[in-house]
């Protein structure tokens, strides 16, 4: 394999440093070297905007097995990829399958990265890094291809992310008669999928859009990449919109911003959590569900005014895994109800917020 001849570099912050080999694009780059849990699903993981500025490390030893699914679109939006392009800014992985087996595949993991100009790197021991990181906590880092001149590290979480990946314009997807208003801050496509699946029409607007002024049944605060707080122009029209008391459901992302707007505070996760088989416990119940997570920030439930409960509680550390209001239509969840990847075993909040609106 000619990608064996070119010798790939992950250094991080703290001067540790992971050789392997390049198997995509031949460029450097820098960003935060996070990791996923999950074992399928990566077309679907590398276009979620949430990854934006992020070096992914997948803890699962063999990538790129069934290759890459063809562009097929259903409602105007890809079917097989959560957006429009590839978000990280590297792949990290153990092994990589050099031969694809899928029906439905059309080219290879490799050639993929290649067109978008995104670095791969195997041969690295994903283990002793994903340890390292669960340690240290997430760090920041830097791809060096070959002995190519090397680049600065830089934090992703200190710029505006959510301006990166949200719409610049307002689109609409017809469907029923009830109009949601979808806040881009870095949608997925499948959450889009969600609605119109349910009869609901979609107006996705840019995360700055003063939705709040919007004739709409509701509003949906999607999931998105880096530090929620940055986003005050989006949290200062959910508080707006929250003052109309139309009804709000929040997604990741989108949960911290609603709590925010709320007054809560949030808070940086040492390590985040990424993968398809978070376990959260739904309060007053003996109910637990595994979910589809990608965040690496969480709200502060301590900080929830009283007339907001904690809906979610993730069962491996305690963190704040969704919220509602006692007497009002705000909901929130910090995993993703609409998975792609992972289980829809939380698909009914979708239906909770539909029975809500007006």
């Amino acid at each position: 394999m000619n990608a064996k001849k070119h010798i790939a570099k992950l250094i991080l912050e703290d001067g540790t440093v992971f050789t392997g080999y390049s198997f995509a694009h031949y460029g450097n780059t820098n960003g935060e070297v996070v990791f996923n849990t999950g074992m399928v699903g990566y077309p679907e993981t590398l276009t979620d905007p949430s990854y934006r500025g992020q070096i992914l490390v997948c803890t699962y030893p063999l990538i790129g097995n069934y290759g890459i699914p063809d562009n097929e679109r259903t409602n105007g939006v890809y079917k097989n990829f959560e957006s429009e392009s590839i978000h990280i800014r590297a792949l990290i992985i153990s092994d990589y399958s050099t031969e694809y087996s899928h029906w439905s595949a059309t080219r290879s993991l490799g050639d993929w990265l290649q067109e978008n100009k995104i670095p791969g790197i195997y041969g690295i021991d994903t283990r002793m890094l994903t340890r390292k990181l669960r340690d240290k906590g997430t760090m920041l880092g830097k791809v060096i291809i070959d002995e190519n001149p090397d680049v600065d590290f830089e934090d992703p979480n200190m710029t505006d992310l959510v301006s990166e990946v949200s719409i610049k314009k307002p689109v609409e997807y017809k469907a029923g008669k009830k109009k949601v208003v979808l806040v881009d801050c870095g949608t997925k496509n499948n959450i889009i999928q969600a609605f119109l699946g349910r009869n609901i029409s979609i107006k996705r607007v840019p995360y700055n859009y003063d939705f709040a002024c919007e004739s709409c049944d509701g509003i949906l605060l999607s999931n998105g990449p880096g530090d929620p707080k940055i986003n005050k122009k989006t949290i200062e029209n959910a508080r707006k919109a929250m003052e109309k008391n139309t009804p709000i459901l929040g997604i990741c992302l989108g949960s911290q911003i609603l709590a925010l707007a709320a007054g809560a505070d949030t808070y940086k996760l040492k390590y985040g959590h990424r993968g398809h088989n978070q376990p959260c416990n739904e309060m007053g119940t003996k109910r637990c569900y595994i979910t589809s997570q990608n965040h690496g920030y969480a709200v502060n439930a301590d900080t929830l005014a009283e007339d907001w409960r904690q809906w979610f509680v993730n069962d491996n550390d305690g963190t704040n895994e969704g919220l509602f209001h006692i007497s009002k239509p705000f909901f929130a969840a910090q995993f993703h109800p609409e998975a792609s990847p992972g289980p829809d075993d939380t698909e009914f909040i979708f239906d909770i917020f539909v029975r809500a609106l007006k």
